[in-house]
């Protein structure tokens, strides 16, 4: 099949469940078609002036939930670039049919055992228990609730246990063939 020689004119946006890989992969995309990357819990962070866990903590999940909805429609509407979302920010209805309208929506697919790896220790994520125990059911719910809705997006892609760049080399083969249609 012909490979597109120009990038995606419109946002790319990946989604998916927290340590599917959004933003190591959505990095590497942005370097292979020379567009912006953006994190949109780094933009979060800087729209509230407080680590997305501080928030969490201080104001609550729904708050946030507001506040990165308005972020995302803010960077939906902007220009193309690589968007890396956050875990539970495409189970918004609003972002879901602005994202569909806006962007390619990539999803990162990962299973049980891929998630549990990344995330276990990690300390700085909102909502990921300690205990190991407590941390696969967290995850086993997480996908129950996001795979549904995941499924919606343009292009689903494996998350595996490879590196981003190998990842990102499926998707952009994923975009093309999508593009070439």
């Amino acid at each position: 099949m012909q490979k597109l020689s120009a990038k995606p004119d419109k946002i790319i946006m990946i989604v998916g469940i927290m340590g599917s890989g959004k933003s190591s992969v959505g990095r590497s995309l942005a370097k292979h078609y020379g567009l912006p990357f953006v994190d949109s819990d780094a933009e979060v962070e800087k729209a509230a002036g407080c680590s997305v866990k501080d928030f969490f903590e201080m104001y609550g999940e729904a708050e946030f939930r507001d506040c990165e909805r308005r972020v995302l429609r803010r960077l939906l509407n902007g220009g193309a670039c690589v968007l890396s979302s956050g875990g539970g920010s495409y189970l918004n209805a609003e972002t879901r049919a602005l994202a569909k309208e806006k962007a390619i929506t990539v999803w990162l697919k990962a299973d049980a055992k891929v998630l549990f790896s990344r995330l276990k220790g990690r300390k700085r994520r909102p909502n990921v228990p300690g205990n190991p125990d407590d941390l696969k059911a967290a995850i086993d719910a997480w996908i129950k609730l996001g795979e549904p809705v995941y499924a919606g997006a343009d292009v689903v892609i494996q998350s595996r246990e490879e590196n981003a760049a190998a990842t990102a080399e499926r998707v952009i083969t994923a975009i093309d063939e999508m593009l070439l249609k």
